[in-house]
């Protein structure tokens, strides 16, 4: 919990605003921005704020997270409290602040949140149409979350995404027989199997983790060109595609250090610095640790990231967790809610965020793209076009309450990791997954 006191309370405006911040000329002459207006949102008096938003993976996600709250506070005098909740808890707890009607103002959480309860949230659409003249337009999937589904009503401000490349030791990899990671399906689980010979086995999340294994099995589908929605919203899970991608996971999982089933997201994360597995799909977090850890430097030195094998798909078949900002009608103070988000957003703070956090969150703003963070280690430039992948949850179909409540179940996880488990053949996986899916695209 973060709860920041009223400091240096100033009367200034929307303007003097957007240059107060950390990082000051250095991030603003970095990023290109446009001479754009900002919205006219006087905040209200005796305005206080409460922000509910996911636990950091990489330390400066929080503390730079927090020192630009307090930049607010000084420069509006608007005292903001930020609660920091763990990766799992955060849907739980945003689905009782929508159905009670109470909690905190903004809810920093999932892409398909919003979806979930767009009647009860603020348009954003000023905001979002002003951010994206001044910093270059918004990115694929920042679109497609920040957008009420073929509308230009914006119901959130998206503001990074991480992705999930493959993390890997570069000499036991070669030690496979591999000089980098394969695109090919077959020559990748060839690797993973070599791997697993060499004593070096490989792990990907198959519980309940919000990013690890939603992006996994996610990955899984689409490589072999499989999707759970059509294009018309109907379940189109049951296909020929889907029961490939399920005998393929069943013989990568004949690979994996034991115990994946019940990984939640931090769980690859300890596996890898232990040197436990020697492969796995995650954000930047991991190299964060190893490389900021002298203890791990061996580590840090012999870690890279590729994108993982395209498969079926002809391109990157991922998408990126989304951070979806949104405010709730309930709260008293509209204009300062929307003045926090933008002052968040803007160069001054944003960019030391960014940067700082070594890109584990990848901007939704194309401005962003030059920031130094993507230049300063070659290593993480796979992780810099995050938010412009042309996947989404629920793809091909709409973003909808439906997709965000099969995503927020875990449907495609389960069916995954009931054929992994050897507890349900392919088909029976894929029949139960066609039936947990239809319980709420009927609903």
């Amino acid at each position: 919990m973060d709860s920041i006191t009223r400091r240096d309370s100033l009367a200034i405006g929307a303007g003097a605003l957007a240059t107060a911040g950390i990082g000051g000329r250095t991030a603003q002459a970095a990023i290109p921005v446009a001479d754009v207006a900002p919205p006219k949102q006087p905040i209200e008096a005796g305005a206080s704020l409460r922000v509910l938003r996911p636990s950091k993976f990489v330390d400066p996600d929080e503390v730079v997270f927090r020192a630009n709250t307090q930049k607010f506070t000084a420069a509006t005098g608007v005292p903001v409290r930020v609660d920091f909740v763990g990766w799992e808890d955060l849907r739980p707890q945003t689905a009782v602040t929508a159905n009670t009607g109470a909690g905190p103002d903004i809810v920093v959480g999932w892409p398909n949140d919003p979806h979930l309860y767009y009647e009860k949230l603020l348009d954003m659409s000023e905001l979002a149409n002003y951010l994206g003249k001044k910093y270059g337009g918004w990115y694929f999937l920042a679109e497609k979350y920040g957008k009420r589904w073929k509308t230009n009503d914006w119901i959130a401000i998206p503001m990074g995404g991480t992705t999930g490349p493959c993390v890997y030791r570069e000499s036991w990899v070669h030690e496979a027989g591999f000089d980098k990671i394969p695109n090919d399906l077959g020559q990748f689980l060839k690797l993973c199997q070599n791997l697993k010979k060499n004593g070096h086995p490989v792990g990907f999340a198959l519980g309940n983790a919000v990013g690890d294994a939603n992006g996994y099995c996610n990955w899984l589908l689409w490589a072999h060109n499989s999707f759970m929605i059509d294009e018309k919203g109907q379940v189109a899970i049951n296909r020929k595609e889907t029961i490939e991608a399920l005998k393929y996971a069943k013989a990568l999982y004949e690979t994996f250090i034991p115990g994946t089933m019940s990984w939640g997201d931090p769980s690859n994360n300890k596996a890898y610095v232990a040197e436990e597995i020697s492969l796995t799909q995650n954000g930047v977090s991991i190299y964060y640790q190893v490389k900021n850890d002298p203890k791990s430097a061996h580590i840090a030195a012999d870690t890279n990231h590729a994108p993982m094998p395209f498969g079926l798909a002809g391109k990157d078949p991922s998408s990126a967790l989304v951070l979806n900002a949104m405010v709730f009608k309930h709260t008293k103070f509209p204009n300062a809610a929307k003045e926090y988000l933008r002052f968040m957003m803007e160069a001054e703070q944003y960019d030391p965020w960014l940067t700082q956090c070594l890109g584990y969150w990848a901007q939704p703003l194309k401005a962003y793209a030059k920031s130094a963070v993507w230049t300063m280690d070659p290593k993480i430039a796979v992780y810099s076009d995050g938010c412009g992948h042309e996947y989404w949850e629920g793809y091909k179909g709409p973003i909808n309450a439906a997709a965000g409540a099969v995503s927020a179940n875990y449907v495609n996880v389960h069916m995954f990791a009931a054929v992994s488990a050897g507890q349900a053949t392919p088909e029976e996986a894929m029949k139960e997954a066609e039936r947990q899916a239809k319980r709420y695209y009927k609903a």
